[in-house]
């Protein structure tokens, strides 16, 4: 069996982070969860610098990106991703408030993996977290590092 890769989240939103985190424990997935506040540190930690200097140099299962960030927002995270050799392939779910055509067809053209709709309930949207978690950071097969 492989080792467990982490699952990042990037929510700016306190209530919305623990939401995410305790739908994930709930629902027993095992990976480790780190969580970033804001578009600047999502890179920070994807590129090991700053506080993550030190940590070790690899890519998540699954990036859960917030689109409304402070500093850097979603979708400019999503750009620089893309961008990257190194983190091109990343798999990128917006997990966000926006309904707005605008920013879920930006999302799609620059090439994230899924968009959805953050539910107002929290049965659904412990749900909704659960299945992404499943997919992304135990069913889904990445290529191999570079």
């Amino acid at each position: 069996m492989h080792e467990l890769k982490t699952i990042l989240i990037a929510e700016d939103n306190p209530q919305d982070l623990e939401l995410t985190v305790e739908a994930l424990t709930e629902h027993k997935i095992a990976n480790e969860v780190i969580a970033v506040r804001d578009g600047v540190e999502v890179m920070e930690y994807l590129n090991c610098t700053g506080k993550y200097e030190n940590r070790k140099n690899e890519i998540p299962a699954v990036l859960l990106l917030d689109i409304k960030m402070p500093r850097m927002d979603g979708i400019e995270v999503l750009e620089e991703i893309r961008k990257s050799e190194r983190l091109k392939n990343l798999p990128v779910v917006m997990l966000t408030s926006s309904r707005e055509e605008p920013d879920l067809i930006k999302c799609y053209k620059l090439g994230v993996n899924a968009y959805v709709v953050k539910p107002v309930d929290f049965r659904d949207f412990a749900d909704a977290v659960k299945h992404i978690g499943i997919f992304w950071a135990i069913f889904n097969e990445q290529p191999p590092s570079t």
